[in-house]
């Protein structure tokens, strides 16, 4: 298949000869037993120039298609068995990342000395072909795309404040009380004037946030301190959950939890940096009770 391709591309047989490193007579010899095995004519042949038959142009994509496959079979075995080497750059939501993955990358660089990682945690969807980025963590449905996207755990929207402001103005029953109630919201994260909910009945409340925060980070920290009620991510707040600092409500009106996915480059050409880094994670994640 080598050899016809290499002729077919040239138009030459002594030309295909040479770069294989292969006499005229042995090319010939070649796809003469090709077509012979084959049954059908591949290639016509003057004195001047050498062209694929009708049957010869379908073979050619073929032999280029299979061949193709064969180098990546190849490519692909030998990064399974390297040792994982260079630089890994990972993208992931900032507190997430500081949370969960970055636990992960520690592990990680202690079982492969030869890697070095570079972390982009950032609220913003990351382009990974154009920003060089190996591997992704990514919250939320994912639109279609030649990426491979592995699921890893869910999270749930919530909505959340601390015991002192409930005790000062109430819990609200239902999504649309909170349009009584001061709201924190996120920059980030806030593209819409409405909250969407989902659980008992699907509605939309219009809210009005008196404090729009940069940070997730900053948000919960109004949050706690009793101003305000916000939404976000239960990962986002599990410890102060834990410890009684906030509390959730509205739980039965929560939309569906959003998927976490594991994302890289589509195709058995995946480095051996990347390949371990993504069992790795998949595995870790997979496991943590916080995000399931």
């Amino acid at each position: 298949m080598r050899v016809f391709v290499k002729v077919a591309e040239l138009g030459s047989f002594a030309k295909a000869g040479r770069q294989l490193h292969l006499s005229p007579p042995a090319v010939t010899r070649v796809i003469s037993a090709l077509e012979e095995a084959i049954g059908a004519r591949l290639l016509t042949r003057t004195t001047r120039s050498v062209k694929t038959t009708e049957a010869g142009g379908r073979y050619l994509e073929d032999c280029r298609r299979i061949l193709a496959d064969i180098a990546d079979a190849e490519a692909s075995a030998a990064g399974f068995h390297a040792d994982p080497s260079g630089t890994l750059t990972i993208t992931a939501p900032v507190m997430f990342g500081q949370m969960h993955v970055l636990p992960i990358l520690l592990e990680y660089l202690d079982m492969y000395p030869l890697v070095t990682v570079q972390s982009v945690f950032v609220d913003r969807i990351v382009h990974m072909i154009d920003e060089g980025i190996d591997v992704a963590i990514r919250i939320g449905n994912l639109p279609a795309s030649d990426l491979r996207a592995i699921r890893v755990g869910s999270v749930r929207q919530v909505v959340c404040g601390a015991p002192a402001y409930f005790e000062q103005h109430g819990i609200p029953q239902v999504p649309a009380d909170l349009v009584h109630h001061r709201i924190i919201a996120p920059t980030a994260a806030w593209t819409s004037p409405e909250w969407q909910f989902g659980g008992k009945s699907r509605t939309r409340v219009a809210v009005c946030p008196r404090l729009l925060c940069n940070t997730n980070d900053a948000v919960i920290a109004a949050v706690e301190q009793g101003w305000g009620l916000s939404r976000v991510l239960a990962y986002q707040i599990a410890p102060a959950l834990r410890d009684g600092r906030l509390r959730t409500v509205l739980s039965e009106y929560e939309e569906a939890a959003w998927p976490i996915h594991v994302m890289h480059a589509e195709g058995r050409r995946v480095s051996a940096k990347v390949r371990a880094f993504v069992d790795l994670a998949v595995e870790r994640l997979r496991r943590n009770d916080l995000i399931h």
